[in-house]
């Protein structure tokens, strides 16, 4: 994985003015290059991965949106998270004016303590 030095810049944070490693994402693999890959490698047809992701896609977003995790073996486990804001007390909390967001959180698949997602990992500073 390509990464460059960063210097913070949020004057809030503890860190500001220090410097840290950031992933650098030269592209996007999009959709049809995924199907393809997987096709070929499971000797399906582009039209049979398309219907499985399709599938796979739309009962895995049912079951996030009804607040279940969603665990899928050798990947990993996906949960929603709700970010709010922090009001005084339970009853001053307005759902519409408190909740900012919600965010996907991905926790690769770990037998070993350390994810098999990045096993072999290498790292290689972009130049300057």
């Amino acid at each position: 994985m390509r990464f460059r030095i960063k210097k913070e810049t949020k004057p809030k944070l503890a860190t500001f003015g220090k410097y840290k490693a950031v992933a650098c994402h030269p592209f996007t693999v999009e959709t049809h290059q995924i199907l393809n890959e997987v096709a070929a490698r499971n000797g399906i047809s582009p039209g049979d991965a398309v219907a499985v992701m399709m599938g796979l896609s739309h009962v895995i977003n049912d079951h996030l949106r009804q607040g279940h995790r969603v665990r899928l073996d050798t990947w990993g486990l996906m949960k929603l998270e709700i970010e709010s804001e922090k009001v005084d007390s339970p009853e001053a909390f307005d759902v519409k004016k408190h909740i900012r967001g919600v965010r996907l959180h991905f926790i690769p698949e770990s037998s070993s303590g350390s994810p098999d997602l990045y096993k072999d990992m290498e790292f290689e500073r972009e130049p300057y």
